[in-house]
């Protein structure tokens, strides 16, 4: 019989050694360097040794009570009840526009369209003037049947900061309603198919289910908007509205006619209610994120990291 011999097994491949590989040098990033911190020297030079800009003033018109009085009142407290009424009338036109119901649609489809293309100015003007010389005393009853269950005194319950709150807060809702409308179509349909599988109503499973995992997506812009709606407080002088930050920082400027001092005071303001906002937004968006994007319950670690975990510290499969 001949010999059969039985073929060689190929010699196992070795890993490669380490690789020393260098990165790509970018001379040109270390001369964008130099540039931007030499100009941001400058600026820092300027701010310091121009007598013009007049920090001391600065400080003093910050801490003004009228100032203050403006800072909270008519952009603090204007920004959380706008927000407010935004967001919720937002979410409900949201969940109106994704409804099986025509009219529904068609009535969260006319209130976005309408404050969405109508300026806020505009929009705070005709509430503040319009609206109180139109409708004096508002009728609440069966229109053309001159039937009154209720009749409102407008001039008596409205004020400038609940007007400003109002137009803000319907201007707002217009903006979120696309914003939450975005969110709720990124849940995929198949989470609220499963939830009224286990018995969950529809309305339960948009609270529980849906919403949660929308926020992921609705909380960035919604941040946004927050923070867009701080520095919007600034045209409630439409209502008119004078206790408010913008407006008082302007007459200081305009009765001491230290106009860049006084309105450096108020962008000073405007920056740290901004960056409290913008924390916040940060640490929201961690929460609602938690289980995407590689991260679970803040713990954050590299695909490299937990392949090599997978395979016993990096040895071989």
């Amino acid at each position: 019989m001949a010999d059969v011999t039985a073929p060689e097994k190929p010699a196992a491949t070795e890993r490669p050694g380490k690789v020393e590989a260098r990165p790509v040098p970018h001379p040109w990033q270390w001369v964008g360097v130099v540039i931007i911190a030499i100009l941001a020297a400058m600026m820092i030079n300027s701010f310091v040794t121009n007598s013009k800009w007049d920090w001391h003033f600065v400080w003093r018109v910050m801490e003004y009570r009228p100032v203050l009085e403006g800072l909270v009142k008519g952009t603090i407290i204007c920004t959380i009840g706008a927000m407010i009424l935004g967001i919720v009338l937002g979410v409900t036109l949201a969940v109106m526009r994704l409804s099986t119901n025509p009219v529904l649609r068609l009535v969260a489809f006319v209130f976005t369209w309408f404050f969405r293309a109508v300026p806020r100015y505009v929009l705070l003007v005709v509430l503040g003037v319009g609206v109180l010389y139109l409708y004096p005393k508002l009728d609440i009853g069966l229109p053309f049947l001159d039937v009154h269950f209720y009749t409102l005194d407008v001039k008596s319950v409205s004020s400038g900061i609940l007007v400003g709150i109002i137009g803000l807060g319907l201007s707002e809702a217009a903006y979120m309603a696309e914003i939450a409308r975005a969110g709720l179509l990124s849940v995929d349909t198949g989470q609220e198919e499963a939830a009224c599988a286990i018995g969950m109503s529809r309305g339960k499973a948009m609270r529980r289910i849906i919403l949660p995992q929308a926020m992921r997506v609705i909380v960035p812009p919604t941040g946004n908007e927050t923070i867009a709606m701080v520095k919007d407080t600034s045209l409630l002088s439409a209502v008119p509205v004078t206790t408010e930050l913008f407006f008082q920082a302007n007459a200081v400027a305009n009765s001491t006619y230290l106009v860049m001092p006084a309105l450096v005071a108020a962008v000073i303001w405007y920056l740290i209610v901004c960056s409290i906002l913008m924390v916040g937004q940060t640490m929201l968006e961690r929460y609602f994120g938690r289980g995407f994007g590689g991260q679970t319950g803040g713990n954050k670690q590299s695909l490299r990291g937990r392949m090599l975990a997978l395979r016993g510290g990096g040895g071989g499969m």
